[in-house]
């Protein structure tokens, strides 16, 4: 496993990298780099360089040189801030990685994992409701091939495509093609296992998506959406005291991230007599996240379920209101509406969701808050729809 710590000052950075033995936490290796930014793409190939000649003896075959991405630094540094803003996982965050990961294709215009990067955000864009799905997932989808044209051995263009094959296309057995392709070209691509276990999710294999998002935490254990998502796959198993004690441990690394706010509020909703606490927690996910269409329905949901029916109503004005502004995914509608016990209104939110092929529909399977729609037959109709799409 390898753990490390990166400062900025200025143009100067600073790298501590070790190399630990996961299966006793031995100490194998630790070295600590000084450089100016500049050059970080040298920095890079240093370490690992190291780093194999340090498992070289244990590799078969030996080990090859790191492979460079590009050649252009400043592509290499426009790439890594799109990453960082993508992780912010607000609409902020993904607007400024869209330009600077266009920024670094521009610099580049063969630059694969920048095109993967634009990939990914494209559709988060579409699952955090920011852009609509028929828009921003055909972007997505031609970025990941063109990522897949320039280098088909690039994991990250794999896992971009078995995204939108999942979470738009509804082609499952695509879908897992290509998370297994990922996965064989890089088993240590943190964002591949988290990905692929929100895929075993749907397809109801739980237990292999709980050991598939541990997996992601091993590999990235500092990454706090793979720590959050580990909390949400428990709370679809149903493991709600073992989802609230993972998204505490999320939270104390990072109390200002939003998204491990709105997932503890939703596996507290799931306890009895912990309601208050989880429209608290929504709260917190508003302040961290904005009011965006996801943390209002969530809170819209919690002041249904807790008898606050003019409260609810007030939150579906709200998304009311933005969608005549801009776009808002009809599935945060929906969720309100089986929140008020709406089965009417929420089934027609949903049926316009499928149409709009939102992501969060493959999900509705196992999502505990559209429980009181199971037993209608449209629910499972359209449960079907989806996993058998013409």
């Amino acid at each position: 496993m390898l753990a490390g710590e990166v400062t900025q000052r200025g143009e100067d950075l600073t790298v501590s990298v070790e190399l630990i033995d996961a299966r006793d936490n031995t100490h194998l290796w630790g070295e600590r780099y000084s450089r100016k930014l500049s050059d970080v793409l040298t920095m890079q190939e240093e370490i690992a360089r190291e780093i194999a000649a340090r498992l070289r003896s244990r590799l078969q075959g030996g080990a090859s040189d790191p492979k460079r991405y590009t050649r252009d630094n400043e592509a290499y540094q426009d790439y890594l801030r799109g990453r960082y803003f993508w992780n912010k996982r607000n609409a902020e965050g993904f607007r400024k990685a869209v330009t600077f990961f266009n920024r670094a294709i521009d610099r580049d215009p063969n630059y694969a994992l920048a095109y993967a990067g634009l990939a990914d955000t494209y559709a988060l864009m579409s699952d955090y409701s920011i852009v609509p799905p028929r828009e921003a997932m055909p972007k997505a989808r031609a970025a990941a091939l063109r990522a897949i044209e320039l280098d088909e051995g690039l994991a990250e263009a794999h896992t971009s495509l078995a995204f939108v094959r999942m979470a738009f296309d509804w082609k499952w057995e695509e879908a897992e093609r290509d998370f297994r392709r990922s996965i064989e070209l890089n088993p240590n691509y943190a964002t591949a296992h988290q990905w692929y276990a929100s895929y075993l999710v749907q397809v109801g294999r739980s237990g292999e998506a709980l050991a598939e998002i541990r997996h992601a935490q091993e590999l990235d254990p500092l990454s706090s959406i793979i720590s959050a998502n580990a909390g949400l796959y428990l709370y679809y198993a149903r493991q709600y005291d073992a989802a609230i004690e993972q998204l505490k441990k999320t939270l104390e690394v990072d109390d200002q991230f939003g998204v491990a706010h709105l997932y503890l509020g939703y596996a507290y909703l799931q306890q009895p007599g912990r309601t208050h606490d989880a429209i608290t927690e929504f709260q917190r996910a508003v302040e961290h996240m904005g009011e965006d269409p996801e943390t209002l329905s969530a809170l819209g949901y919690a002041y249904a379920v807790a008898g606050r029916r003019a409260e609810a109503e007030a939150v579906l004005t709200q998304l009311r209101e933005r969608r005549a502004r801009g776009y808002v995914s009809p599935y945060f509608v929906a969720v309100v509406y089986a929140g008020l016990g709406d089965s009417e209104r929420a089934f027609a939110a949903l049926d316009e969701s499928f149409k709009d092929r939102h992501p969060g529909m493959i999900l509705l399977k196992s999502d505990p808050r559209f429980d009181r729609l199971r037993k209608d037959a449209r629910f499972s109709n359209l449960i079907r729809r989806i996993e058998q799409p013409s």
